[in-house]
């Protein structure tokens, strides 16, 4: 990721509202890229952050979007879809809208009914940290980071291609186009149900007779599965409850699996506790050991957009990505990885 950016996004105005971790980092990062960008946050006290930081901070959100080719929304999930309507308000037709949130389909849907699914792009950045706030935010959280992005058929695809670009040049991004529901049933199992996991490790050690002789004891794996219980407690119930009905689904499955290999335990079973161990041990060694092959893919600038939308979808549920996409006169070219075969 360079410094700055010369190239299509070079003379780019874009907006941030809510300056947190998540948001004050893309403010930052848009900021070191050399953008024209405008942050926002309901706190005075972080306005003023963001200024002592030399970013312009107007007191209102409609000067902080006002005449911007991008706004990035940044809020709490819960403020999500009344800011998508105030914004959309404040700016112009053309101005690409995007989202940070960590679940897609409620703010989709408010989208639709909106009528603003030809310049809105729902998105989610995969990177986080336990800590919050501007003061916490940092332009390197983002670089290199899975993005989601959520791809509509028709007049949205022009916004899916620009914000593309916008993410691979800006942040590095590999972009993961997906649809609002493939998304929120992916995110349940990849990063809501940890939550609940680490929450639950280390409230039952909060709660155990022998808590401080636990702490004394704790190590890499007791560190590494309770890290998310430090993400702030209001976040942590806003994601979970906006995406109430898959997680529980996907806690189901978890809990079965840990069943699992709590009756094996109880019978003593050590071949059983080998394979269930074993099984499990595939998936990390997948995770670590990732490879992907390169390929490209080319559409007609005006063509099927339901075909380009349909083999965006389909890339990003293989467990693929976007490094490029590169707008021609006619064409739209794609640079795609996808997961080689071991």
């Amino acid at each position: 990721m360079t410094d700055g950016t010369s190239g299509r996004y070079a003379r780019v105005r874009a907006a941030v509202v809510g300056t947190g971790l998540i948001g004050g980092s893309v403010l930052l990062r848009l900021a070191d890229a050399g953008l024209d960008v405008a942050g926002w946050d309901p706190d005075p006290a972080t306005r003023e952050r963001a200024r002592a930081s030399g970013v312009a901070a107007p007191d209102t959100i409609e000067q902080a979007v006002a005449d911007r080719d991008v706004v990035f929304l940044c809020g709490p999930l819960p403020t999500l879809p009344r800011t998508l309507a105030q914004v959309a308000a404040a700016t112009a037709p053309g101005c690409v809208l995007t989202d940070v949130g960590s679940t897609k389909s409620e703010v989709t849907e408010v989208a639709a009914r909106l009528g603003l699914l030809d310049r809105f792009v729902p998105g989610h950045p995969m990177a986080g940290a336990e800590s919050t706030g501007l003061s916490a935010a940092s332009p390197r959280l983002l670089a290199g980071a899975a993005w989601v992005l959520c791809p509509a058929p028709g007049a949205a695809t022009n916004a899916f291609r620009w914000l593309t670009g916008l993410l691979v040049e800006v942040f590095d991004a590999r972009v993961v186009p997906m649809s609002a529901p493939t998304h929120d049933s992916a995110a349940a199992l990849a990063s809501h149900v940890p939550h609940l996991l680490a929450g639950a490790l280390a409230g039952a050690a909060e709660r155990a007779p022998l808590r401080d002789a636990v702490l004394a004891l704790a190590a890499g794996s007791f560190r590494d599965g309770t890290r998310v219980a430090g993400t702030p407690a209001e976040r942590t119930a806003n994601m979970l409850l906006g995406n109430r009905e898959r997680v529980l689904h996907e806690l189901t499955e978890v809990t079965a699996f840990l069943d699992a290999l709590g009756a094996a335990l109880r019978a003593g079973d050590a071949a059983a506790l080998t394979a269930r161990y074993a099984e499990a041990a595939a998936v990390r060694s997948a995770l670590l050991g990732r490879r992907f092959a390169e390929r490209d893919r080319e559409f007609p600038v005006g063509g099927d957009h339901a075909a380009e939308v349909t083999w965006l979808r389909g890339l990003g549920d293989a467990g693929g990505h976007l490094t490029g996409c590169r707008v021609g006169s006619e064409a739209v070219s794609y640079t795609a990885w996808t997961p080689a075969a071991d």
